[in-house]
């Protein structure tokens, strides 16, 4: 697939180089078996040449970085795996510029402590910052593309380097044209921020009443951070080495949405198995959004299901996540996946999606 001159050539690039590397040390679910060749690039212009030249030889090719929102076959992959390490942020009165390898909470966190505002409802987000446009991620009211300036993108396709407007990666919910294609690498990215520091207006009503303020106040953004990280950790959603429910890929499916003609039917199921219960909803584009943690709960799968001695669980504070105990395989998580998918399809005629990319397997 690769000779030694190749290999070479990948290490003059600047790209720290490794053999046989086990990826379940590189996704915080911590599955996945071993890639053949692993090559680190701490600069932008290394990860350019050394993409360009793996594309080039048309060597197969897995672009990581923080691991937060993948799920990787315990097979591993044949190839070579891209770490993005370039971690450059920096800071300026209306905006923050961040290399796509720089660890995304880091960012959130030195924005705050320089007093800008707009960022903070994004913190304790597992991942690097490439990563939020292609996933356009988001919590507690605020997603990446609403703050989003432009996008510096590796066009594999040409080889060229450009910054893009947001407006053409087609953001949707949890979604964007990066995220199911390799056609394109993000090396940076742009954020508008504000000087005042002050947070985005409030937008979530969790996150509003643990501040004691009405939905759309805006207050200082440390002040919201703090607030977003006590909620995250209560729910596991924080990273911790030493706590297993924060062994996820985060939120494992998206939250599901019901179309107009779709909606009574799935009301009136739910209210056939559950009663007069309310049913948690948000108008959304093309239909309404439900809880997919709510229907997951009440389709039968509680927190911590199935068992103790399970090697995968849902957390045990959080059914939207799927968690490695210890000792899971990438087949363990993606069989639990399957249960869950199926229960809540099975109870209320409605199907979740993952969040998560995979490699080498499938949900």
């Amino acid at each position: 697939m690769w000779d030694v001159t190749i290999g070479r050539r990948v290490v003059d690039s600047g790209a720290f180089v490794s053999e046989n590397i086990d990826l379940s040390g590189l996704t915080t679910l911590r599955v996945g078996g071993p890639a053949r060749l692993l090559a680190e690039c701490p600069s932008t212009e290394s990860l350019v040449e050394v993409v360009r030249l793996l594309d080039r030889e048309r060597i197969p090719t897995l672009i990581l970085a923080g691991g937060s929102n993948l799920v990787v076959s315990d097979s591993g992959f044949d190839g070579v795996v891209v770490r993005v390490a370039n971690t450059t942020v920096s800071l300026d009165a209306d905006r923050v510029i961040a290399e796509a390898g720089a660890v995304w909470d880091e960012v959130v966190a030195q924005s705050v402590a320089a007093e800008l505002g707009g960022l903070e409802c994004l913190s304790g987000i597992p991942g690097s910052t490439g990563a939020t446009p292609v996933q356009n991620v988001g919590a507690y009211g605020v997603e990446v593309g609403s703050r989003l300036r432009r996008v510096q993108l590796l066009d594999r396709r040409s080889g060229e380097v450009s910054w893009v407007d947001p407006s053409v990666l087609e953001l949707g919910y949890r979604s964007s044209v990066l995220k199911h294609s390799a056609d394109a690498v993000v090396l940076s990215v742009e954020f508008v921020v504000s000087a005042d520091g002050t947070s985005a207006p409030l937008q979530y009503r969790e996150l509003a009443a643990a501040l004691g303020a009405e939905e759309g106040a805006r207050l200082p953004s440390t002040q919201v951070r703090e607030a977003v990280l006590e909620l995250r950790t209560g729910k596991g959603m924080v990273l911790d080495p030493y706590d297993h429910d924060t062994w996820s890929a985060g939120s494992f499916f998206t939250n599901p949405v019901v179309s107009d003609e779709q909606l009574p039917q799935v009301l009136s199921v739910i209210g056939d198995l559950l009663g007069d219960v309310p049913v948690p909803q948000f108008s959304a584009a093309g239909g309404t959004k439900l809880s997919a943690g709510w229907l997951i709960e009440r389709a039968g799968f509680s927190k911590g299901y199935p068992a103790e001695s399970a090697p995968a669980r849902l957390s045990t504070r959080h059914t939207l996540a799927l968690t490695n105990r210890g000792s899971a395989t990438t087949a363990d998580v993606l069989s639990l996946a399957r249960e869950v998918r199926d229960g809540v399809f099975s109870a209320f005629g409605v199907r979740l999606e993952p969040e998560p990319v995979t490699v080498g397997c499938t949900i």
